[in-house]
């Protein structure tokens, strides 16, 4: 049985939560915070919103299968680890590059970040991945 109340709630709180999860991203690699603990915040949201409604409601709201997810962030944290090649330093070394917008004002790139949204992609997938089967009724 699906509570109106519950199913509202959630909606809002799982906006809320995902908007947490990009800011823990976000502070992550230059404060406490970052791709891990995002994710799983992340997947929270979506987590909540299977107990609300369905599985099947909460695929279709992801819009992703959550396995590709995981691999897909598998693949972009490996992509930050080898930026370090290019610049001929050991794998997984941070790379940043600083693109100038007036004078001493400045927007840091870093492949660290890149690293970041790997690994919340990865542990968001993978988290979701194993929910979704234990919820799928048999």
């Amino acid at each position: 049985m699906q509570s109106l109340i519950l199913t509202t709630t959630t909606r809002l709180l799982a906006a809320l939560l995902l908007m947490f999860s990009v800011y823990a991203l976000l502070r992550g690699h230059n404060l406490p915070g970052g791709g891990f603990i995002g994710g799983l915040i992340g997947a929270t949201a979506f987590i909540l919103y299977t107990i609300a409604t369905s599985v099947d409601e909460a695929q279709a709201a992801l819009r992703i299968d959550p396995s590709n997810l995981a691999m897909a962030g598998l693949g972009v944290a490996a992509l930050g680890g080898i930026g370090a090649a290019f610049a001929g330093q050991p794998f997984f070394t941070g790379q940043w590059l600083f693109l100038f917008r007036d004078g001493d004002s400045y927007v840091p790139l870093s492949t660290v970040l890149v690293f970041d949204i790997g690994v919340y992609m990865a542990v968001f997938g993978g988290i979701l991945t194993l929910v979704f089967a234990l919820e799928q009724e048999i």
